[in-house]
């Protein structure tokens, strides 16, 4: 295991918690109810349903409308997407950025995400509004950023993406009668208690970024001498030969 990478990520969760009320991070926080959301969406679509509007609110709201086949499995799937979602996003981002160093791609990625979802699903003007302001930025990030700065934006996304889903099944395992969530939702059809799915979907996503963050901290595998060898006369035998001038 890396340790670099692992007091990187280490100090990046602890930055998380301790800023995750601050109001300069609002916008973050609104990004990743979308990507709750878009979970939400994924889902429906994946089942043959339709999505009729997603939409975020200025107060960290999320809401994904849509129409659903009848049957227990579609509701389970789509009630389900939006927590396990977002631990799957997050830990995607950081296997990306860690072990395959893809940032720029995954900011190139995020910014169309972000506005094809306001084009196609925004159910408001703020959602609208917001989504597209979030690309552009997004957009400009991944095209002039320096490779460094770049790196961390995505780090501090994927951390803050895993964070909210464990954050809203926080909510709702000791925090009972704040809302209607995914899993009283999903307990007024299933008759399963809340608790229960809230158990079951806070221990996947935890499984979900363990197995990311062990991937991603894992360090490469070092190349044998015998291929580093090849490697080298293979170019040296390639270089065009040189012939000094008076």
């Amino acid at each position: 295991m890396d340790a670099g990478r692992l007091l990187l990520l280490a100090a990046l969760v602890v930055v998380g918690l301790w800023f995750w009320s601050s109001p300069w991070l609002a916008p973050l926080r609104l990004l990743v109810v979308l990507v709750h959301e878009t979970g939400h969406a994924l889902a429906t679509l994946a089942f043959g349903g339709r999505v009729e509007r997603v939409i975020v609110g200025a107060d960290e709201s999320g809401q994904c409308l849509s129409s659903l086949p009848t049957g227990w499995l579609p509701q389970i799937a789509v009630y389900s997407a939006g927590y396990v979602g977002s631990a799957l996003s997050g830990a995607l981002q950081l296997v990306l950025a860690f072990r395959f160093r893809l940032h720029r791609a995954v900011l190139y990625a995020m910014a169309v995400w972000v506005t094809t979802m306001g084009l196609i699903y925004a159910g408001n003007a703020f959602t609208l509004g917001y989504c597209l302001a979030m690309g552009a930025v997004l957009l400009l990030l991944a095209r002039f950023l320096p490779a460094g700065a770049e790196r961390a934006v995505v780090m501090v996304i994927a951390v803050f993406t895993g964070l909210y889903a464990l954050f809203d099944l926080r909510d709702d395992l000791w925090l009972p009668g704040g809302g209607l969530s995914d899993a009283a939702l999903l307990a007024a059809q299933t008759h399963v208690p809340a608790v229960l799915w809230s158990l079951l979907w806070s221990a996947v996503s935890v499984a979900v970024l363990v197995l990311a963050g062990s991937i991603a901290l894992r360090r490469a595998a070092p190349i044998p001498s015998d291929a580093l060898e090849a490697v080298r006369s293979a170019a040296a035998s390639g270089m065009p030969r040189t012939t000094p001038h008076p």
